[in-house]
């Protein structure tokens, strides 16, 4: 009885990952002056009625050193709402040398509203661990806000308004501007030609030129972004995204 129920789990669980899809998305970061700076790699798992998306940021070469070999990883797991996904839970985890740190984001769709969860570790002990409740709700996170672009924008020439978890600045707010085709000639210089979708993301940011910052973002066919262009980042030129899988 015993092994007929392991084979039975083991035959429902192969099952699972049989109908999933799988989808590996690849970025290269360059950085100004500063070259290559990073790899980005995403896995995002799909059934038919939730997702996952597991991101691992890597830095290279000098950012590498001068952050102290800083290591990034973004989850975000939730369902499916009309071929979107929408975000339930979302973290973020931050490792420098002897520091980690977490960001827990838990969105409570019936009462619509979102918590906190932040800790720190150092030297492999918790110090510190605060739990409270943002001051606004959304069905994104900034990882389905980015993946659920191409698919979530119906008609260009527009702006959109969008909230994601993550961006407590300015409550969740992402002005997202489509230009039509006739107006997309700037977008071609920065992101180049060959995308059936050009945005540009109005965020808000200490570490542009100005109070507010553009990325600008090209989709490919398969409605993901395929590159973006962050402008005017400090003194050292443009941040790049270039998908290379």
């Amino acid at each position: 009885m015993k092994k007929i129920l392991i084979a039975g789990s083991l035959f429902l669980l192969l099952g699972s990952f049989a109908t999933a899809k799988v989808t590996q998305l690849n970025y290269k970061a360059t950085f100004g002056i500063f070259g290559t700076v990073g790899t980005i790699k995403n896995t995002l798992t799909q059934h038919k009625k939730t997702y996952q998306i597991d991101t691992t940021v890597q830095l290279t070469g000098l950012a590498k050193i001068l952050m102290g070999g800083q290591t990034e990883r973004y989850i975000s797991k939730g369902h499916m709402e009309n071929g979107l996904m929408v975000s339930d839970m979302y973290q973020m985890i931050s490792k420098k040398k002897e520091k980690v740190t977490s960001k827990e984001y838990h969105i409570h769709h019936k009462g619509k509203y979102v918590t906190k969860r932040y800790r720190k570790w150092l030297k492999g002990k918790l110090v510190e661990d605060t739990t409270k409740r943002l001051s606004f709700y959304a069905k994104d996170d900034l990882l389905t806000l980015y993946f659920n672009l191409g698919h979530a924008i119906k008609q260009k020439g527009k702006k959109y308004i969008f909230k994601a978890v993550g961006l407590e600045k300015q409550k969740g707010k992402v002005q997202i501007t489509v230009p039509s085709d006739a107006k997309n000639t700037s977008y071609v210089k920065d992101l180049g030609r060959g995308a059936v979708l050009y945005a540009k993301a109005l965020i808000v940011q200490k570490n542009f030129r100005k109070k507010k910052g553009d990325i600008l973002l090209a989709v490919a066919k398969d409605g993901f972004i395929k590159k973006s262009v962050i402008k005017d980042v400090l003194l050292y030129g443009d941040a790049k995204l270039v998908r290379t899988y």
